[in-house]
């Protein structure tokens, strides 16, 4: 029998929590390094890689020495974060261990592919026996390209993007005290946060980016050759949640939250929490110098002007669906290598990893400037990286395998579909604007798109996105990305947002879905979002075939798991049907719902000693009490003011015991929850439930219209 909540309150156990996280009542050190700088090295130490190591990735392109390098950073510079990755296995609720992952007997590189989405490295195989520290890992049976040292990059591990560096800590005591086979089965022993690890794990943004080659797609995805992959395409297959969090395990809401995350998307706001939860499509990389050419200018202040070539007023191209990251390029860039774990010394004093618990702290470019050599050493790849991006166009349909022969012939149904994009598409989904003085979104705007887009030049250098953000009340998607609050003012990622981004007026209510009383909608105005979040910018519809399932969640249509040109038009085909025809999208069967009974579910080792005595026969102290069928994002997108959070602890607490003590479940339970909905609705930070609603242009066209204009999106 599992201990139940009437030995302890809910809120004695969220104050647990925030016990266990060793925060609060630590004083910050004065100063803190990376492991680079209280080393004595400087960024001579990391020379970037001159040789072409990829050369046969990306279509052959033919690359600069500087866009050579800049291929390179992307696909194997980790910056130091396998400290980051480390640190995180050891101190995570026994959540995260990338380490774990990689090992056959977790996941089979025969099968990664399929049930991870991870890309295998070519030239290895699978392992025929474990190494010295009993863990089977790939093994590698052709050299990689010469030119990369293992000392600043780390060793291939087998898996594209992840990275193996021999961990500093792991000596005689350690050795002796390591089990390779108890790593992998014994939750009591892997879940010891004094567990020395042999190996440290390096994650490169190649982890999640690199992917197979749309129009070269490999014949088995899982032993590709470096011509099946493309270095920026974006995964559209990884299951981050598998991933990087191996040992998650059934009856948590973590775990039913992971359950859900569509393939191919990443909860960038999950580490350094916002609390809401939006995994949202890696994207693909394309047209960056046009992108450039459209940026508008945005004025930059405080903290931003610290990274070099900033200006107080500058063009500005969003990477991010929300466009939050808006100081540049160079400054999106270098974002990510944070958010993924460089600097960690830092970055980890400026929020509460996953719980959220305690204010965030701007991450200042200053301080990591002058305390950071990964940092410095990122910066001096950032120009590089930039004009890598530069060089990567779409990838065509008609330069796929047999892609031709899907694609429309009749010229009729071609120049129809062209003029149906000019007329209801081309004024957000177009790079090419009309001049002035024509104003957008009018009768003569539309008269110049239909002359432009009959040209043969009309899709050349076109990134199909004008890069203005809209808001999410015009979009009418859901809303969770746009709501994220990590760039606002004060916040995490205060020092990587224009001026502009923090000072865009508040969005209108909301009026949304109502999943326990459907005559009655949500009535939804942003919490403290007096400026900032609420923004969706136009998406890119470049290589639109080869990315299905659309929009920002990869929630419309559906997933094929195929890389394959067949695959990939199974999932466009569908996700473009429901994009025009919304009767055939999901609607209220999209909501996240848990798939069992769950709550909070921590390990005993993460406890303290107090609460470890409660936990179950398995290991588990289990707070077991949301029911079947209780949508997600009710719980997970809480965060209740201060004053709030006691009388909502009371209630969930009551609520807990009348289940328990009355040994209530199913229907009966649910009905309990259903007492306190409104209560959980007020301290929701995005009650929109619904995960394939909203872009609704288009839907009124007439099905022939909407047919041409399938046919002329697969040319994209």
């Amino acid at each position: 029998m599992r201990n139940k909540t009437n030995l302890i309150s809910a809120f004695a156990f969220i104050v647990a929590l925030f016990l266990v996280t060793g925060c609060w009542w630590k004083k910050e050190p004065v100063v803190v390094e990376d492991e680079a700088k209280l080393a004595g090295k400087t960024t001579a130490d990391f020379p970037q890689i001159t040789a072409d190591v990829f050369k046969p990735m990306d279509g052959g392109v033919a690359l600069s020495p500087e866009e050579i390098m800049g291929r390179n950073a992307w696909n194997l510079w980790s910056a130091g974060n396998d400290h980051f990755w480390n640190n995180v296995a050891q101190d995570s609720f026994g959540l995260l261990d990338v380490l774990k992952t990689l090992d056959n007997r977790k996941y089979k590189r025969g099968e990664r592919f399929k049930t991870l989405g991870l890309v295998n490295e070519p030239g290895f195989q699978a392992p025929t026996k474990a190494d010295e520290f009993g863990l089977w890992l790939d093994e590698q049976v052709a050299p990689e390209p010469a030119g990369i040292d293992d000392k600043i990059y780390g060793k291939p591990s087998g898996v594209l993007g992840f990275r193996l560096f021999p961990n500093p800590e792991f000596n005689a005591e350690a050795r002796k005290n390591w089990d390779g086979n108890r790593f992998v089965s014994d939750p009591g022993y892997y879940n010891n946060n004094k567990l020395v690890r042999p190996y440290r794990v390096g994650v490169a943004c190649g982890a999640c980016h690199i992917a197979p080659h749309p129009a070269n797609p490999p014949a088995d995805p899982e032993n590709p050759g470096w011509p099946n992959l493309a270095s920026a395409i974006g995964n559209q297959y990884i299951r981050e949640g598998k991933v990087f969090g191996p040992n998650v395990t059934q009856g948590g809401l973590f775990y039913e939250m992971l359950l859900t995350q569509p393939p191919g998307t990443s909860d960038t706001s999950r580490i350094a929490t916002d609390h809401i939860n939006n995994p949202n499509a890696i994207n693909p990389i394309f047209l960056l110098a046009e992108r450039e050419r459209i940026a508008a200018a945005e004025k930059l202040a405080g903290g931003t002007l610290a990274l070099p070539g900033t200006k107080e007023e500058m063009p500005v191209a969003h990477i991010l669906k929300d466009g939050a990251d808006s100081i540049g390029v160079r400054g999106a860039t270098i974002r990510v290598f944070v958010n993924i774990g460089m600097f960690s010394e830092y970055w980890l004093t400026r929020h509460n990893r996953l719980l959220g618990l305690l204010p965030q702290k701007p991450f200042e470019i200053s301080y990591a400037r002058q305390h950071s050599v990964f940092w410095l050493a990122t910066e001096e790849r950032l120009a590089n990286i930039a004009a890598f991006f530069r060089k990567l166009q779409p990838y065509h349909l008609a330069d796929a395998p047999g892609g031709s022969e899907r694609m429309s012939h009749d010229e009729n149904i071609t120049n129809r579909g062209k003029i149906v994009f000019a007329e209801s598409c081309a004024g957000c989904h177009s790079s090419k604007q009309p001049p002035a003085p024509i104003q957008p979104q009018t009768a003569e705007a539309k008269a110049w798109f239909r002359t432009e887009v009959m040209k043969a030049n009309f899709l050349e250098d076109n990134f199909l996105s004008n890069e203005k953000r809209y808001p999410v009340t015009e979009i009418k998607t859901n809303s969770a990305r746009a709501l994220g609050t990590n760039a606002k003012a004060g916040h995490v990622w205060d020092n990587f947002s224009s001026q502009t981004y923090k000072e865009m007026p508040p969005v209108n209510e909301l009026e949304l879905y109502n999943p326990f009383d459907e005559s009655t909608p949500i009535k939804f105005s942003p919490k403290d979002h007096d400026t900032g979040p609420g923004y969706y910018r136009t998406p890119s519809l470049a290589s639109l075939w080869s990315s299905a399932p659309f929009f920002h969640n990869n929630m419309l249509g559906i997933f094929t798991g195929d890389p394959s040109v067949e695959g990939r038009l199974r999932a466009f085909d569908d996700a473009a049907e429901k994009l025009l025809w919304p009767e055939k999208r999901l609607g209220k069967a999209s909501i996240w719902r848990t798939q069992s009974e769950c709550g909070v579910h921590v390990r005993k080792e993460y406890l303290p000693e107090l609460f470890s005595m409660l936990a179950d026969a398995d290991g588990y102290l289990n707070l077991e009490s949301i029911p079947v069928g209780t949508p997600i994002n009710l719980i997970a997108n809480l965060q209740p003011k201060p004053l709030e959070a006691a009388a909502l602890a009371f209630k969930i607490k009551r609520t807990l015991l009348v289940i328990h003590k009355d040994n209530l479940s199913g229907e009966a339970a649910a009905a309990e929850w259903r007492k306190i909905v409104p209560d959980l609705l007020a301290a929701n930070n995005c009650p929109d439930f619904i995960e394939d609603e909203g872009h609704y242009y288009g839907t009124d066209l007439p099905d022939g219209d909407k047919r041409a204009l399938i046919e002329f999106l697969k040319t994209f």
